[in-house]
C-alpha cells in the first residue's frame, strides 16, 4: 500500500497563532492595588513582631535589674537605699548625704558590671566623678523601645531657682546641674500616702518612703581615707516587706514623654543621688501609670511606658509582670506600699 507523507506546513511568525498581548491599564492597577493591600497587611504584622520583641527585651531587662537586687539584699542583708538624704530637721550625725550615687551603682556588680562599678566611690559626691564614669551607659537600664544606648545621656544644664534672704530681698540662683547616662526604669519608692507638701513626713526624705528602694538617711563610719564612709540606716529587708515580695513592686519602667527624652528633671541622669526623679518613682492616688504621650503635672513622679497599653515592672521576689497602663490608682497604690497590709 502506498501512502504520501505531506510536508509539515512552516509556522509563519507573523500568522495569528503568535499574536502578542500586554496588560491593560485595568489589569495593571488591580495587581497594584492587590499588592497595596498585602504591604498594608505586612506592615502591622512586622510591627506587631518589633514590638513584641522590644517588650521582651524591656521584660529582660527588669529581669536582671531583679535579681541583681535580690543578689544585694542577700550579700548585705538590705535591699539598696535609692540614695542617701537626710531628714528635714536632721542633725549630727544624721544630717549628711544628699549627692552621692543612687542605687542603680549599687547594684552594678550583680549585673556583670564590677569593672564600672569600681570606678565609683558611694560616699562620693556624684558630681565629682570623672565625666567617663557618670556617663558610662548600661544596657540593662535602656528599653530599646525609647532609645539606643548610645542615646542615653542628659546633657549638663542650668536651672533657675527662687531665693529669699533672711532681710527678706529675693533673687534668683542659678544652679549648674551635672548630666550623665540616663536610664527608663526606677525603684519602687512607694506611694504618696507619706505626703508631698513640703512637711518633714514628706516621702523623699530619708526613711519616709514606703516602698522598697526608698531614700535613707546616712551615717559616717571609719574611713582610713580623706572622705568618710558613708552608710546607711533606714534599712528595708525581706521581713519589711509585710504585704508579701509577691504583692510588691520592686521596680518599674518610669514615665517619660517623647519630647521630655533625656532632659532635666523628667530624665535625669540615673546614678546622681541628688535627682531622686531618675532612679525612683512612686504609684498610687494622685500619680498613675502614664503612656508616652501624657503629659501630668505629677508625671515626674510615676511610672510609665512607651509599651501600647502595658507597663512593665519585676516584684520584690524576682518575677516580672506587664500591667495594664488604666490600672485603678487604688490598686497600683497598694503594689506600691510594701506595708499597708492590703496585700492583693
Amino acid at each position: 500500500m502506498n501512502s504520501t507523507i505531506k510536508p509539515a506546513r512552516p509556522l509563519s511568525l507573523t500568522g495569528s497563532i503568535m499574536k502578542r498581548r500586554g496588560f491593560t491599564l485595568v489589569e495593571l492597577l488591580v495587581v497594584i492595588a492587590i499588592i497595596g493591600v498585602l504591604i498594608g497587611l505586612l506592615v502591622p504584622a512586622v510591627q506587631q513582631v518589633r514590638e513584641s520583641a522590644r517588650r521582651a527585651s524591656c521584660l529582660n531587662n527588669l529581669r536582671q535589674i531583679g535579681l541583681a537586687t535580690l543578689s544585694f539584699e542577700s550579700a548585705h542583708e538590705s535591699f539598696p537605699p535609692a540614695r542617701l538624704f537626710p531628714k528635714a530637721d536632721a542633725v549630727a550625725p544624721y544630717h549628711l548625704g544628699e549627692d552621692q550615687p543612687s542605687w542603680m551603682v549599687r547594684i552594678m556588680p550583680f549585673i556583670d558590671q564590677q569593672s564600672s562599678n569600681q570606678k565609683w566611690d558611694l560616699s562620693k559626691p556624684y558630681k565629682l566623678h570623672d565625666s567617663e564614669t557618670i556617663s558610662q551607659s548600661i544596657e540593662a537600664y535602656v528599653c530599646s523601645s525609647r532609645r539606643t544606648l548610645g542615646n542615653a545621656r542628659s546633657p549638663d544644664t542650668i536651672q533657675e531657682v527662687d531665693v529669699t534672704a533672711p532681710c527678706g530681698c529675693g533673687g534668683v540662683l542659678q544652679i549648674k546641674v551635672v548630666g550623665g547616662a540616663t536610664g527608663d526604669y526606677a525603684g519602687n519608692h512607694g506611694d504618696l500616702s507619706p505626703g508631698s507638701v513640703g512637711a518633714p513626713t514628706d516621702y523623699y526624705y530619708g526613711g519616709n518612703g514606703t516602698g522598697v528602694i526608698i531614700s535613707s538617711q546616712a551615717i559616717a563610719t571609719p574611713s582610713a581615707g580623706s572622705v568618710p564612709r558613708l552608710d546607711w540606716i533606714d534599712r528595708i529587708k525581706h521581713s519589711s516587706i509585710i504585704d508579701g515580695t509577691s504583692n510588691t513592686i520592686l521596680a518599674g519602667e518610669l514615665h517619660v514623654t517623647q519630647e521630655n527624652l533625656n532632659k532635666i528633671p523628667f530624665n535625669g541622669p540615673i546614678f546622681n543621688g541628688q535627682d531622686l526623679a531618675a532612679f525612683a518613682r512612686v504609684g498610687g492616688p494622685g500619680v498613675p501609670i502614664l503612656g508616652a504621650k501624657n503629659s501630668s503635672p505629677t508625671g515626674v513622679l510615676g511610672f510609665g511606658s512607651w509599651h501600647p497599653a502595658t507597663c512593665n515592672f519585676v516584684y520584690a521576689d524576682g518575677s516580672t509582670h506587664s500591667v495594664e497602663e488604666n490600672i485603678d490608682t487604688v490598686t497600683l497604690g497598694k503594689l506600691c506600699n510594701r506595708a499597708d497590709n492590703q496585700p492583693l
